[in-house]
This record gives C-alpha cells, sequence and structure tokens, in this order.
C-alpha cells in the first residue's frame, strides 16, 4: 500500500479554490494510462476532464459524484503496475478526509508537488503530453456502493452476466467513431440502466454526440410539454435587435413535498424550492459583489440613430449572405477603436504593499485589448474574452465571438478564455430591454451595454422620422477616470455606430 500514489485536485487556473465531481470515468480495479481522464469535475468556469498523471490501477476514489472537492485534497489513488490493491480499498472515500499515508498537510503539499514532477504534467485534457489518452481495461470485480457508504471487498457485490452484456451492448451502439474508449461514462451507463433508458435512442448533448448525464436525467424525467430550444440553436448574443426573449428556466426546483412542505417562518409562506448558490453562479455572486463593494463605479447613457449600422449590414449580406459580420462584431470594432482613443478604460488597478506595511494602488495599462463579452448559457451568465480584439477586421470579430460562444455553452472554455478580459461588452438587447446600469466585471474598469435596436421618432436635419434607435450605457470605474473620459469614449463609439463606413475606414 505504501506504494499507492495519491493524485490530488489540481488548481484548475485563475485561483479556483473547488470543483463539483460530476462523473467518474474509471473506477476501482480499472487499469489507467498517463493523461487518461478519469473524472468530470465541474469549476465556477466551466466543466473539465481531469486526467490522472499515473498509470497504473485504480485503488481509491475519494470522492461522490455531487459532492464538492477542494483543490489539493486527494482525488484518486492509483497503484502502479505490479503492486498488489488492498482488498479492503474502498471505492469511494470523501475528499475532505485526510488518508493515513499523508497525515499533515505539509505532507499533501509536498506530495502534490512530487506528482507533477512525476506525472506528465498534464492538469487538464489539452494541457500537457498529447496523445495520452487511454482505455480503461477492467482488472478487477467493480466495486458497488451500498447504502450511499464506502464498499469494501467484503460486501462487494458482483455484476451479473446479463448486465454486463447488456452494458457491453450499450458501449457498442453509444460509441463516437475515432474516439478511444467508452464514450459514456460507467455513471450514466448505470443510471441508464437501473432506469430503464436505451441509450441507443438517446441524442447526446456532448461533444461528437456523446451522451451525458443530463441526457439520462431528461429522459427520466421528461420536461413538460413546451416547445425546447435545441441544443444547436444560439442564443442571440451576436445580433442586438429585439427579438424573441430567451426563456430562463429556474434549477433544482423541488416539489414541496420533496422538502417536507416546509414553511418560511418570516414569510409564512411555503418553499418550493432551495437552490444551491454553487458553481457559476456561486462565482458571479462572489465577483458582483466584490465590484460593487470596491468599485466606486458611475454610469453614463445616450440614445443613437443605428439606421445606417443596420443599412450597411443589410447591403454587406445582400452581396455576400454567407459571409456577414453581425452587429454586436461590429461594435466590438468601434468599441476597440474607441479604447485605444481612450486607454484609461483599459486599465485596471493593482494593489500591493510597501516596503513599510501600507498598501499601494497602481493603474495598470495594457498594451492591446482583451474584449470580454456576456454570453447566456444554460450554466448562467459567462464572459469569454476574445483576445487581441483590437488587432481584428469585425470579420474576425465576428468568428472569435460565435467561437467561443459555442465553447462557452458546451462548458469547455478554459480559465484563459474567461479570465483574461480587459474590457466587458454586454448585450442585454436580447432580453427586450433598453437600458442597464451593469456591474464592472472586476477587476475590470469598464463595461459597454447595448440595448435593444426598435423604431422611434428621430430628428434627422430637422424633420421627424422614423429611425432604428439603441441606447448605450457605460459604467466605468471613477478612480481610473472622470466624465469627460467617460462621456468621450461613449460618443466616440455613439458616433461610429451612427456614421460606421466613416468610422471603419479609418480603424
Amino acid at each position: 500500500m505504501s506504494e499507492t500514489k495519491v493524485f490530488l485536485l489540481p488548481d484548475l487556473g485563475e485561483g479556483l479554490t473547488e470543483a463539483e465531481l460530476v462523473s467518474w470515468l474509471v473506477a476501482v480495479g480499472d487499469e489507467i494510462r498517463v493523461d487518461q481522464p478519469i473524472a468530470e469535475v465541474e469549476t465556477a468556469k466551466s466543466m473539465v476532464e481531469v486526467p490522472s498523471p499515473y498509470a497504473g490501477t485504480v485503488a481509491v476514489l475519494h470522492g461522490e459524484p455531487g459532492q464538492t472537492l477542494d483543490v489539493g485534497k486527494p482525488l484518486i489513488s492509483v497503484t502502479p503496475v505490479g503492486s498488489p490493491v488492498a482488498e479492503s480499498a474502498s471505492a469511494t472515500a470523501p475528499a475532505a478526509e485526510p488518508i493515513e499515508t499523508e497525515p499533515a498537510e505539509s505532507a499533501a503539499a509536498e506530495a502534490y508537488r512530487d506528482e507533477e514532477k512525476a506525472g506528465s504534467g498534464n492538469v487538464l485534457i489539452g494541457y500537457g503530453t498529447p496523445g495520452g489518452h487511454g482505455v480503461a481495461r477492467r482488472t478487477r470485480t467493480r466495486k458497488q456502493p451500498v447504502g450511499g457508504a464506502a464498499v469494501t471487498g467484503a460486501v462487494a457485490t458482483k455484476v451479473s452476466d446479463e448486465e454486463k452484456a447488456a452494458d457491453d451492448l450499450l458501449l457498442l451502439r453509444t460509441r463516437v467513431p475515432g474516439k478511444l474508449g467508452a464514450v459514456i461514462s460507467p455513471l450514466v451507463r448505470r443510471m441508464a440502466r437501473d432506469h430503464g433508458v436505451d441509450l441507443g435512442e438517446l441524442q447526446g448533448s456532448g461533444v461528437s454526440g456523446q451522451i451525458m448525464r443530463k441526457d439520462v436525467e431528461a429522459a427520466i424525467a421528461p420536461a413538460p410539454a413546451v416547445e425546447p430550444r435545441r441544443l444547436d440553436e444560439p442564443y442571440p448574443v451576436v445580433e442586438p435587435v429585439e427579438t424573441r426573449r430567451p426563456r430562463i428556466e429556474p434549477r433544482f426546483v423541488a416539489d414541496p413535498a420533496e422538502i417536507g412542505a416546509e414553511t418560511d417562518s418570516r414569510t409564512g409562506l411555503g418553499v418550493t424550492a432551495r437552490t444551491p448558490l454553487r458553481g457559476v453562479r456561486k462565482a458571479v455572486a462572489a465577483n458582483m459583489t466584490r465590484s460593487r463593494s470596491e468599485i466606486p463605479e458611475a454610469t453614463v447613457w445616450v440614445d443613437v440613430d443605428a439606421t445606417a449600422l443596420m443599412e450597411m449590414r443589410a447591403a454587406l449580406k445582400k452581396a455576400d449572405p454567407h459571409n456577414t459580420p453581425g452587429l454586436l462584431a461590429f461594435i466590438a470594432r468601434f468599441v476597440t477603436a474607441g479604447l485605444k482613443k481612450y486607454p484609461e478604460l483599459n486599465t485596471r488597478i493593482v494593489t500591493s504593499e510597501d516596503a513599510a506595511g501600507g498598501e499601494t494602488q497602481e493603474i495598470v495599462a495594457f498594451d492591446g485589448v482583451n474584449l470580454g463579452f456576456a454570453a447566456q448559457t444554460d450554466r448562467g451568465l459567462m464572459v469569454p474574452s476574445v483576445r487581441n480584439a483590437d488587432k481584428m477586421s469585425a470579420r474576425e470579430l465576428d468568428a472569435e465571438i460565435r467561437r467561443l460562444t459555442a465553447v462557452v455553452r458546451e462548458g469547455k472554455a478554459t480559465p484563459s478564455e474567461l479570465g483574461s478580459g480587459t474590457f466587458t461588452l454586454n448585450n442585454y438587447g436580447v432580453f427586450g430591454v433598453d437600458g442597464s446600469a451593469a456591474i464592472i466585471n472586476h477587476p475590470e474598469v469598464g463595461i459597454l451595454g447595448v440595448g435593444r435596436i426598435i423604431d422611434k421618432p428621430w430628428v434627422v436635419n430637422g424633420e421627424l422620422a422614423v429611425r432604428k434607435v439603441t441606447e448605450l450605457t457605460l459604467t466605468f470605474d471613477h478612480r481610473v477616470c472622470d466624465g469627460g473620459t467617460a462621456g468621450g469614449f461613449l460618443r466616440y463609439v455613439g458616433d461610429a455606430i451612427e456614421n460606421p463606413s466613416g468610422v471603419l475606414a479609418d480603424v
């Protein structure tokens, strides 16, 4: 047992300290290879697969699906090939419980450093040794949990030949061409088998049609007969025009009977749901609270005649229907040009400690613009950023916005794609609203919002006309600039929307 290597949950980037274990991709007794995905975890940023830095036989899985694991705590124990695996090893163990071989925090930290040296260095799939994904091979009978407790070899249950044959048949029917190994986790297969769900009839929502846990859950308890949004149908994040408002469905809504018909003591009303604040929602709450408490923000806004921009895009689309940038891409181009002209809004305030122990604040300016944009997803509001957006054309911006939007909806965005922005563009017009005093995405110092574009009466050359009008709203950190700078930037973007051809010719 002394040869068993313990892999601690790695730092998943951007200072994240915890992750929710979604599913295990291996089981006790499996033989795994270096860089083979062993678990799916959901962080406040995205859904990621964690690879193993070791090769060998899985000895212990430290945690159960649905459990929140802390970074630096045991995730999986692996016994090198050829070493004996203790029969008493638990199939699952609480992540917070210390292991026998590492009783002290310092020892755990040292093991974490050793594992990074000994393993592949691959923390997340796509970072590190390429081509190392292996196929789990069964070397021992899988141990099944009993009553939710850790299972020992003495009470392990055996999977019947019929269940194993059915499981193998499901694997054959749901394998993705070109992918190694089973494309469905053991947890998902077991859930489908227990509830009589035929995986061969399901359309997977994962990459390359992979069947995910949510697909099986939807088949077990289908939603009410409401016209659903297709998984491949994007939210209209790239078109700031008046359109169908996305339907936001509540999550984790429980039947009153399931929570004991609880009554709220203050209001006297029945409690119908309790939603844990975790994952993306927890991260958003913490970031917005910090933004409000630390940043002395101010807001300025202006109505803009977007008729010329709409007409220009319509003409481009008529000439080339398949390669015309969206309206958001044009506005993003105007924003990056405006930030070059008013660089104070493309900065960050950094607080450090001076030699005397006091705090020193600096305004840090950047050589370039990483433009973040708000994208609504099933997991909540995400803000991916287009890196070096100031060097891109409207077409290049449009392509990158669409790519990042698809990535965040799949839950596959990397920490660098979600945490590297220097300024944020928010298109809340897709929700049918005209304006909003947005909260700055800390630690940035500004956010520009675009409302819906609707017909409004407008004076043109002294005469009343019907024009396409939108409202721009800029919220800025008053520590980095004053109203003159903020107003100048907002007016620049507004003028660019009203006269797009002239501005695009200059930028």
